[in-house]
């Protein structure tokens, strides 16, 4: 749908809704989110208090919502011109921009007052700075001028493991550290896939992704290290957090699998056949569900 046809269509009150809840990007959320209850549980060192984790998450879900709505008013330009996004609610009309930038601010404030109520300050500060840099930081200065975008600006996404650490100890320590390194590691490798994907589309509105200035053999290459370090950082939190067998074994099982993916999409750029990013891509997901889902397990066995 063309700009001009999204201005002149009326939508209806529960696709106005919908809109608003597009802008959100659920499944971004969803993904944020499995990284912060995990890291409660381990911070508890068994099951934290309930209440604790529906605060938490639901404050968390109001943060990241906010950074990606306004990510989403700050991209409205480039984002008409992309087949993967030409059908986000800035484009076909069903959220004004002026609307998504008051629902952007409004999250913004909420998410933040919510957690200083019932989390604590730390927290609060700790989710405020995360919208402010994967708004600022990410979204308008770094994600249109270099190819090194996603790899700094994928620190916005780390924040949730910090969050979910100091809500439950109100400070900080090593290992919510190691687990915000393993998320700035992993970005990386599952985003540049999906670059790989949507070539065509970012070299379109000049935007710098790896997958756009560099061959996919270099990508490949690239995915392969980033996936071997991710997986030695997950090994790192089992001294340093005192994790017991299965968080190993799933480091090491799921880990194996995560770099035979990467291997594999390098293999065949490297031999000219079609990589198959998106492998690679859905694989990093399933990894780390995986390995957050053995953080939240382990605390509660005896071994």
């Amino acid at each position: 749908m063309s700009t001009s046809q999204a201005a002149v269509t009326e939508y209806s009150f529960g696709q106005r809704i919908r809109g608003y809840f597009a802008l959100t990007k659920p499944r971004v959320m969803e993904l944020l989110l499995v990284s912060t209850v995990p890291v409660m549980f381990l911070a508890q060192g068994g099951l934290p208090n309930l209440w604790l984790i529906v605060a938490t998450v639901f404050g968390g879900a109001m943060s990241a919502a906010s950074a990606a709505s306004f990510n989403m008013y700050l991209d409205r330009d480039i984002d008409v011109h992309m087949k993967r996004t030409e059908n986000r609610p800035l484009v076909t009309g069903e959220v004004s921009p002026r609307g998504a930038l008051v629902f952007s601010w409004v999250l913004a404030v909420v998410s933040t007052a919510w957690l200083l109520a019932f989390t604590n300050w730390l927290a609060a500060s700790l989710s405020a700075f995360a919208i402010f840099f994967y708004v600022v930081i990410y979204t308008m200065i770094l994600k249109r001028r270099t190819e090194q975008n996603i790899i700094w600006g994928g620190i916005a996404g780390c924040f949730p493991v910090l969050i979910g650490w100091t809500a439950v100890t109100g400070s900080l320590d090593w290992p919510p550290f190691v687990l915000f390194v393993l998320i700035f590691l992993w970005t990386p490798p599952h985003y540049w896939p999906l670059s790989m994907k949507y070539r065509s589309d970012y070299d379109d509105v000049d935007v710098p992704m790896l997958g756009v200035t560099r061959p996919a053999s270099q990508v490949g290459l690239q995915v392969i290290l980033y996936a071997w370090a991710t997986v030695a950082c997950s090994l790192l939190l089992v001294p340093v957090g005192g994790m017991g067998i299965v968080y190993t074994a799933s480091a090491l099982v799921f880990g194996g699998w995560f770099i035979y993916e990467s291997h594999r999409l390098y293999n065949r750029a490297l031999h000219g056949t079609e990589p198959r990013p998106m492998r690679v891509f859905h694989a990093s997901i399933t990894y780390l569900t995986l390995i957050f889902l053995s953080v939240a397990v382990d605390p509660l066995l005896p071994f």
